[in-house]
Parts: C-alpha cells; structure tokens; sequence
C-alpha cells in the first residue's frame, strides 16, 4: 500500500464495517431526533415520536435502536444531559492557541 511507503498507519476501519452490537450502530440522527422532540415541546419523547421524525425527512428508522435511546434516557433531562455532558468535557482540557505567524 502506498500508505506504507510512507510510514503512515493503514487507514482505520470504519466502525460500520467490523460486526459489533447493533445498539453500537445508533447515529446520531437518533439523539437529533430526540432533541427535536424535546425542543417541540415533549419533556419524555417516545421511540414513535423519534420515528414520526425520521420519516418525515425520509430517514430509516430501527424501533429497537430508538426505543434503547428512549429507554437509556427515561427519567432524565436534556439539561442534565448536557451538564453531565459539558463536566465530562473539561476533562479533555484544551490546547493553547498558536503563536502569531512571523
């Protein structure tokens, strides 16, 4: 491979390519639209109200991923969610900027 010639690490492989779990195949269309949901006015989405969703942009729709991402978020608020989410962040820190270009 060409990739090799150079030193360079083979290209990895893409997750939808190696069998894994099916609930390890959800998208992110999935939590975008739950939160679509939440920002129409449902404190609690359903797996249909995420699939009415999906279909009306003619997205394909697994009840059994949608009803996992409902189920794992039962009892939960998106603000808590993003909260949790924003602490797990800041563990990542973060680089500082360049300097000026001469």
């Amino acid at each position: 491979q060409a990739s090799e010639s150079y030193g360079l690490a083979p290209p990895r492989t893409r997750s939808r390519d190696v069998p894994t779990a099916k609930f390890a195949k959800m998208s992110l269309k999935y939590v975008a639209a739950y939160m679509m949901a939440v920002l129409a006015g449902k404190d609690s989405p359903s797996a249909a109200d995420l699939k009415k969703i999906l279909e009306s942009v003619e997205a394909e729709c697994d009840d059994e991923v949608a009803g996992k991402l409902v189920s794992e978020l039962e009892g939960k608020t998106v603000n808590e969610l993003v909260k949790d989410g924003k602490e797990k962040l800041k563990a990542f820190g973060g680089g500082g900027g360049g300097g000026a270009a001469p």
